[in-house]
């Protein structure tokens, strides 16, 4: 698959959640969280110790997020974005958005050997969804 086919099966899902959602408008974290909201997506902030985010209920783990979300964009630091793919595959997501700066080697290939669908080449969904601040 070329990049512009895995970004259309991530953007296909019903539901994302944002791994690495932050409360911090400043943040990627939560620009991409206001990015899906932007474009009329359905997201599930993905923070161990926030409440809500945007208004939205958040979730502590990918393993508590709704079935119905099968993609993820996951703004984390490397060596939790490794943490965060293992728990992708164990809760049957199918597709992963490392945004630029969250992406591992040992991510990459964890994901990729499971035949999840991975876009870590650099490409930033704020670029491609048009997010723009308030």
């Amino acid at each position: 698959m070329n990049i512009r086919e895995k970004i259309d099966q991530f953007l296909a899902a019903e539901a994302f959640g944002v791994v690495g959602a932050s409360s911090k408008p400043y943040k990627y974290g939560n620009k991409v969280l206001r990015c899906y909201l932007q474009n009329g997506r359905r997201a599930v902030p993905v923070n161990p110790v926030e409440a809500q985010i945007e208004g939205l209920d958040c979730v502590a783990r990918v393993s508590d997020l709704p079935d119905e979300v099968t993609s993820i964009s996951v703004i984390t630091p490397p060596q939790v974005t490794d943490k965060v793919v293992e728990e992708a595959i164990a809760r049957g997501i199918r597709n992963i958005w490392m945004q630029p700066g969250a992406e591992s080697p040992t991510a990459v290939a964890l994901a990729e050997k499971a035949g999840l669908n991975v876009i870590a080449d650099g490409s930033c969904v704020l670029v491609v969804m048009g997010y723009h601040d308030h």
